[in-house]
């Protein structure tokens, strides 16, 4: 009897598992420890053919759409306030053949910024009109997620080049340029934005 038991729960908490992959789209391990299933769950999903593994940790229900976003979108999930920005916005734009291991997102001054295993998230603190200028939506994988438009993306890139290299602030103006993915006018308003205006300038001059 205590082994039909067992069972019983074995039972109700792999379906519980199973459910929360097939409306999630996809999970880690520790998604499923954060609601008291076992995380390794997920492996014996996947041994049985019930879902699909598509990466290091990460579990997708076979019918869900995992895109090569799908960090983008749980940190959309878990930071709703949140904007990717610098190195994420970048590789999401295409303008850089760098790709961060972790997800660089853009918060309020005083935003919560959560502690998670997944995704490793890069907080950076924006105010004022460098917050919510010039931000761009996008669905992924059911999720809005929010991401500064290319121009701003490379006026932030300038702005922050003591994190990101200043060799990686000019070749994302000069790809974002040369592939007209921008406008000078959407360039210099995004300098003006970040207040990089005379620093952008030179550069700015050169691509005309």
């Amino acid at each position: 009897m205590f082994r039909g038991i067992i069972a019983s729960i074995m039972g109700t908490k792999m379906d519980a598992a199973l459910a929360f992959v097939r409306e999630r789209g996809a999970a880690r391990p520790r998604d499923l420890a954060e609601r008291g299933i076992p995380p390794d769950y997920l492996d014996r999903l996947f041994r049985r053919g019930l879902i699909d593994r598509v990466g290091r940790g990460v579990y997708a229900w076979p019918e869900a759409e995992v895109t090569q976003h799908h960090s983008l979108a749980e940190a959309a999930r878990r930071v709703p306030v949140g904007v990717v920005c610098l190195l994420s916005a970048l590789r999401f734009h295409g303008l850089t053949t760098q790709s961060p291991h972790e997800v660089w997102l853009a918060i309020p001054p005083k935003g919560w910024a959560p502690k998670v295993d997944y995704p490793r998230l890069r907080i950076n603190r924006f105010s004022g009109a460098a917050l919510t200028e010039m931000v761009e939506e996008h669905p992924v994988e059911g999720v809005t997620v929010r991401v500064y438009a290319p121009a701003k993306t490379v006026a932030d890139c300038f702005k922050f080049r003591n994190k990101v290299g200043g060799d990686v602030a000019v070749e994302a103006l000069r790809d974002c340029w040369r592939g007209k993915r921008v406008t000078m006018d959407e360039l210099w308003a995004a300098a003006k934005v970040c207040r990089m205006a005379n620093v952008m300038r030179p550069y700015l001059e050169s691509l005309v």
